[in-house]
């Protein structure tokens, strides 16, 4: 059985000034239809599901997957999903995806409405594989595949051959930061829980309960309600000031500061840090750091950079909606924002990603009449089973991969990478992963704002 050392660094953001955004409602385009993508935001998380499809599955066109994960270390590691284009099960990013739906159904499970079912079973089919991975005490099973034979391969999830070689972090091979995350999941899908399956959500809390650190220990604060690990964040928000200069501006999978800030911020801790948050996302303010493209489009990284759209975007609202309540304004110098200011911001990224952009591209797969044809995504890629049975070994993919011709398959609701260069610009290819190729954490963010769009 494998092991791996988890130690992940933050690369920090190149902060530059921003340009003024465009109306929301300049271009003469529709209204977006907040539901209808909230709808496809949650289905698209069945297509990345890995494991014994339920019968309820309504992307059929994915069949059953990797059904002895684990075997290679002794373990039931069936289940989970797929983080993005590629078949490996990578345990950071799928508890970040987790702990972030989760928020956003704790958040906003009102506005759900119909959907909340369906965010629920999103949930718990993430949840149930972290019970997996965490059954053993002192250690988390925290990837599933290997990466490089993986990736040498194009060919479908439902009968890929490459190895499983399961990884973990334990006492002598330790990794914090996945650790911290996995109990940050778990706790705040107990929240969830905690109604409508009490044993379930006891179940979860107990589990996160086994970690600690500033993201974990946030959410074991708020599902337990106390302050029993508040010794770790006042230490672990101390090293992050002095590690990183106070760099507030981090919230995905792999650094999270203006997510905890927030967070704890809604704890009574640390408002100093969430508002100089809020106002480096603000055009025209003094204290701005964000970079937007000439279309309107926070540009923060080279990589996925919808990732940081949607996760600052759900921050903002977050902050906007205490604000609200509070009766308070964002001061950022000798400015003034009223809550609606941020909340207008975070709309005007959801708009961009649902079509009210320059190219008039919708970047959510199967929403509007112009989306990504061409997305960087293996099961979408090549023909589904229904089409052609006969198994498909790792070279058959590739032409399909080369192929001009658009995916046969829809990946309903997943959002593409997006235009990721400063620039409005997009290339509709499975050879730009940066800019189509869909992931979990993307869309964790976005349910809760579609909810809150929906309904207001």
């Amino acid at each position: 059985m494998a092991t791996m050392r988890v130690g992940f660094c933050c690369v920090f953001l190149m902060l530059v000034a921003v340009r003024r955004m465009p109306s929301a409602t300049a271009g003469g385009w529709p209204p977006p239809n907040y539901a209808d993508a909230l709808t496809k935001c949650l289905l698209f998380y069945e297509g990345q599901r890995s494991g014994k499809l339920p019968p309820t599955q309504r992307l059929t066109w994915r069949k059953d997957s990797a059904l002895t994960d684990g075997q290679e270390g002794g373990v039931d590691l069936v289940g989970g999903y797929y983080d993005a284009g590629d078949n490996v099960k990578f345990g950071f990013p799928m508890a970040f995806t987790g702990t972030v739906l989760a928020w956003s159904i704790i958040e906003f499970s009102a506005e759900l409405g119909p959907e909340l079912v369906h965010a629920h079973e999103a949930l718990r089919w993430l949840t149930d594989y972290l019970l997996k991975a965490t059954a053993q005490p002192n250690r988390i099973f925290v990837q599933v595949g290997d990466p490089y034979s993986d990736h040498n391969c194009w060919e479908r999830p439902d009968d890929m051959d490459t190895p499983r070689p399961v990884y973990q972090v334990n006492q002598t091979h330790p990794g914090s930061e996945v650790a911290g995350e996995t109990a940050a999941a778990l706790a705040a899908a107990s929240i969830v829980f905690k109604s409508s399956d009490p044993a379930y959500a006891a179940t979860l809390l107990s589990r996160a309960q086994a970690d600690e650190l500033v993201w974990g220990a946030a959410w074991l604060n708020r599902a337990t309600s106390s302050t029993r690990y508040q010794c770790h964040i006042i230490h672990g928000i101390k090293q992050m000031e002095l590690e990183e200069n106070g760099s507030d501006l981090e919230f995905g999978w792999d650094a999270k500061n203006a997510g905890n800030y927030l967070l704890l911020f809604l704890q009574q801790k640390y408002g100093r840090l969430v508002e100089e948050f809020a106002c480096a996302m603000m055009p025209q303010s003094h204290s701005n750091y964000i970079k937007y493209t000439p279309g309107g489009l926070i540009y923060a990284t080279p990589g996925c950079n919808m990732q940081d759209v949607t996760g600052f975007s759900f921050l903002l609202l977050l902050y906007a909606r205490y604000l609200t309540s509070a009766r308070r304004t964002l001061t950022c110098g000798t400015s003034q924002y009223p809550p609606s200011a941020l909340i207008d911001v975070a709309r005007s990224q959801v708009n961009y990603i649902l079509g009210q952009n320059p190219l008039n591209m919708s970047y959510m797969v199967g929403y509007g009449t112009k989306f990504p044809q061409k997305i960087h995504h293996r099961g979408s890629t090549l023909p589904s089973m229904d089409q052609h049975p006969q198994h498909l070994f790792c070279g058959d993919g590739t032409p399909y991969f080369n192929s001009n011709a658009s995916n046969p398959n829809l990946l309903v609701g997943a959002v593409v990478g997006g235009p990721n260069d400063g620039t409005d610009n997009f290339v509709d290819s499975r050879y730009w992963p940066n800019q189509t190729e869909p992931t979990t954490y993307v869309n964790a963010p976005l349910v809760g704002l579609l909810a809150y769009f929906s309904k207001n």
